[in-house]
Parts: C-alpha cells; sequence; structure tokens
C-alpha cells in the first residue's frame, strides 16, 4: 500500500503465472524430446535391426522353398498356375523385405552422417535456449524491490492487464538519501567531490545534517524556478549531488535544505 516500507528482495507484485507454468512443461518437454532425438541418432543400430534382417531371412528362404515345390508340383500337373503364380508373388515380396532390412541394417552399421548429429545437437541446444527463457519468465512473473524504500504510488490494481514495461509502483529509495543541489561559478571552486557538507533543515536548525559532495555537473544549466533566491533565477549555475552521512527519517522527498561547506572540513 502507499507509504509502507519495503526491503531490498521483498515481495511486492505478482503476474498470473499458469501461462508461464504452461511454457515452462512445453519447453522441458522440447528439451527431453530433442536430447532422446540425438541419443539415438550417436547410438546407432540395436539388436532388434539385426533381428529384423534374420526374421527376414528366414522369411525369404521359407518363401523360397514354397515356390520351388509348388513349382516342382506344377510340372507334374499336381498344381493350378494360380498357386504357382501366388508362391512366386510371395517369394518376391520375401525378396524385398530381405532386401530392405538389409539396407537399413548397413546404414545402421555405418553410422549416422556428422551433419544429422550436429543438427539434432544444434536442435537440442535451441530447446534448452527456449527452456532457460521460460524459467526466466517464470521468475520475473514476481516483482521485487529493487532496495530498500517506501512505495509512494501504486499504478496497478490486482487484476489488471499490464503490458511490458508498465509502471506498477513508483518506490522512494530510502538509502542512499542524496539532495539535488545548485552552486553558481564564483562558489564552484568549493564544490570539489568529497567536500564534506553540513545540511540545515528548517526543523533542526541547529543540529545540521553531514553530508559529502558526491557529483559536480560538468557543465553549466539555468537555475530551476524551485531554487528559491531569487537573484539566482536567471543565472546559470551548477548542479550538485550531495550524499547523506547520516540520514533519518525526518528527511523528506522534495524537502528544502541549506547547506554550507564544512570549513572545518578543509586541509589548510
Amino acid at each position: 500500500m502507499r507509504g509502507d516500507s519495503v526491503k531490498a528482495g521483498q515481495a511486492i507484485a505478482a503476474l498470473d503465472t499458469a501461462p508461464h507454468h504452461n511454457a515452462l512443461r512445453q519447453a522441458d518437454a522440447n528439451v527431453a524430446s530433442a536430447a532422446a532425438q540425438l541419443a539415438l541418432l550417436q547410438e546407432g543400430y540395436r539388436r532388434e535391426e539385426v533381428a529384423q534382417v534374420d526374421q527376414a531371412q528366414a522369411a525369404y528362404e521359407y518363401a523360397d522353398k514354397f515356390y520351388q515345390r509348388q513349382q516342382g508340383m506344377w510340372g507334374k500337373g499336381a498344381v493350378a498356375q494360380n498357386t504357382l503364380d501366388d508362391a512366386r508373388s510371395a517369394r518376391q515380396q520375401a525378396l524385398a523385405t530381405l532386401q530392405a532390412a538389409k539396407e537399413k541394417l548397413g546404414q545402421f552399421e555405418s553410422g549416422n552422417r556428422p551433419q544429422e548429429i550436429a543438427a539434432a545437437e544444434a536442435a537440442l541446444a535451441q530447446a534448452q535456449a527456449v527452456q532457460a527463457q521460460a524459467i526466466l519468465d517464470l521468475s520475473d512473473t514476481t516483482l521485487t524491490a529493487p532496495s530498500d524504500g517506501v512505495i509512494l504510488t501504486r499504478a496497478a490494481e490486482a487484476g489488471s492487464m499490464l503490458s511490458a514495461g508498465s509502471t506498477v509502483f513508483t518506490l522512494s529509495l530510502t538509502r542512499p538519501v542524496w539532495i539535488r543541489a545548485y552552486i553558481d561559478e564564483p562558489q564552484l571552486g568549493h564544490a570539489k567531490p568529497g567536500r564534506q557538507v553540513l545540511i540545515y533543515t528548517d526543523s533542526r536548525p541547529d543540529s545540521p545534517y553531514h553530508g559529502t559532495v558526491g557529483f559536480v555537473s560538468p557543465s553549466a544549466e539555468f537555475t530551476p524556478k524551485s531554487v528559491e533566491t531569487p537573484a539566482l533565477r536567471t543565472d546559470l549555475v551548477y548542479r550538485l549531488r550531495i550524499i547523506v552521512n547520516d540520514a533519518d527519517d525526518l528527511l523528506r522527498q522534495g524537502m528544502p535544505v541549506t547547506l554550507r561547506f564544512d570549513t572545518d572540513s578543509v586541509t589548510p
């Protein structure tokens, strides 16, 4: 909710995970299928292929002997021409089956072509990449806080349809606390990175916070209207970033402060 404090890594929102679980299951199945196909190509032939050749050989020998007997009986007029033709057809069919089994076994014995194995390896790698993306998409269904902070706004309600890159929460980071300030050119020589700064607020006029100059803009810009010094609003200034070293909950986003350089920190 708005105003709640969150910790880094804390889950603050989640998408419907059902479609992503389905995509991951499909990716897992594709990886298993591709891995099995690659293993099949790498393993080569099995004993079953040899047994098929033996069976085809036995079937051909039987058909050949049967045809020889029918042919002898036909010569004696003991069988009809149709019976002899059927026996010849069965013998030719058994021979064709035997030749096909031998050719297939020969392909298995010679092994698969390197290109076929390379294609199977590439298919497995592609399936694994899709699987990795599915795992990443599933993990991205949970929105976690990138840092400690306070929720300023909630841009989406539960059950909303969101597109990629949509804003769900606006988070104000609590650490580190920094101040955007501006300085004119005559004072620029004092604003060196690492210089100590005293930070005064209206609620603590006698008890300043302590900060450090962390960034000095390399280029000048016009003073923003929010700066409360009318004499400087038309002048060119340089933007500073002051890191607050001892920030507490009394410092709020957008609060105006007064900065003074800590003279005690200057080395003679």
